[in-house]
């Protein structure tokens, strides 16, 4: 007896295909307005031995209009990026740049010197420079 297959194609790949699918629909992926990962603007928030670093992806924003705080170990970056209106006679088919006012918060180390924080913004980008405190920097111990 000759077995033969009753689909012509294999079912589990099917099932594989189908929850790759599933899952990448739920899955929260990268966004240009960050909006899936957490809000606009999109953050990347690291650290060196000796600092804080921040950076807040903001194109198109006036810095004049960014609010920069740090208040109980908290930092918050607010603002708003004004709408670009369409010239006269114009239809939108798409609209997918983010408009309008934002807030995100970062919650900071315990060691950081929150008098020390710099901000500076170019090409789109906010940096936020914040040190450590000076007792919670490494040191290398003399051996005698």
């Amino acid at each position: 007896m000759v077995y033969r297959a009753l689909f012509p194609r294999d079912v589990f790949a099917d099932l594989d295909r189908l929850q790759r699918e599933m899952q990448q629909a739920f899955d929260l992926s990268p966004s240009i307005r960050g909006i899936a990962r957490g809000g606009f603007p999109a953050m990347n928030v690291g650290g060196t031995p000796k600092s804080v670093e921040v950076y807040a992806f903001a194109p198109g924003v006036d810095p004049a209009s960014l609010d920069v705080q740090i208040e109980k170990g908290v930092l918050t970056v607010a603002g708003e990026r004004k709408a670009e209106p369409l010239p006269e006679k114009a239809t939108a088919h798409i609209d997918e740049r983010f408009a309008g006012r934002f807030r995100r918060v970062v919650t900071l180390p315990d060691d950081v010197d929150a008098g020390s924080a710099t901000a500076a913004y170019r090409d789109g980008v906010l940096h936020i420079s914040i040190a450590r405190k000076e007792a919670a920097q490494p040191r290398r111990i003399e051996i005698q």
